[in-house]
């Protein structure tokens, strides 16, 4: 079914409002799992602009400021989240010690961006750092932001289509998919099951696998 299919505009417009304001490279996902639809990222964006005003938020000119590094614990935490179907992990990690957290949710939501921020840094990073570095999207905004600033001295956005600049979160969602929650797509009526396999994998995270980037101790080991 073509782009222009005015059937297939209508799912991209309504995939936009449902995943709130969400970003083209995730409608793209939606419209593969939901309609079996592949669509390039700049199609989905050329549909979008039939029908809204989009204002690039990512302008080369942007201060973002350079790439953060980290020589000692809570400089810099890095946050982002995985789909698993139905069900969202937010996940957050130190880039030092590599300590990290994991909240599953039900929705990719701003309010679940500031549970899970209250959560991590509460819990897990003793309540303020330096940088807290997400991703533009929209989990990441809104209630987010609102609280963000109560937590660490700076808020960067990274720069999309640069991994590396995510790189330890993005490491860390690859060992929660293999060593976790898996490829599996799981539902809402999964939410209490998968919230007991994230924490009985962060207790062995944090106190029995050994961490190559740390010279085979584990986080904790090194971050006491």
């Amino acid at each position: 079914m073509p782009s222009g299919h005015p059937l297939v505009k209508r799912w991209v417009w309504e995939l936009r409002e449902r995943e709130e304001q969400c970003c083209g490279q995730k409608i793209v996902y939606f419209l593969e799992r939901e309609h079996g639809i592949h669509l390039s990222v700049p199609k989905v964006y050329e549909v979008l602009r039939e029908r809204y005003i989009i204002r690039s938020k990512w302008k080369k000119n942007r201060l973002r400021g350079p790439v953060p590094h980290a020589t000692a614990p809570r400089q810099v935490v890095q946050m982002d989240t995985v789909m698993f179907g139905g069900l969202y992990a937010f996940t957050a990690i130190d880039i030092y010690t590599r300590e990290a957290d994991i909240l599953i949710a039900s929705a990719l939501t701003s309010a679940y961006g500031r549970a899970f921020l209250d959560q991590a840094m509460e819990r897990r990073f003793g309540g303020h750092v330096a940088l807290i570095q997400t991703d533009g999207g929209s989990e990441f905004k809104d209630a987010f932001l609102a609280q963000v600033s109560a937590y660490c001295d700076r808020h960067r956005v990274a720069r999309p289509y640069k991994k590396n600049e995510q790189a330890y979160i993005e490491s860390f969602n690859r060992t929660v998919r293999k060593e976790c929650l898996g490829w599996g797509h799981y539902s809402a009526a999964d939410l209490p099951s998968c919230r007991e396999t994230a924490e009985a994998f962060l207790m062995r995270y944090h106190y029995h696998r050994p961490h190559l980037g740390l010279g085979l101790r584990t986080p904790l080991s090194k971050g006491a």
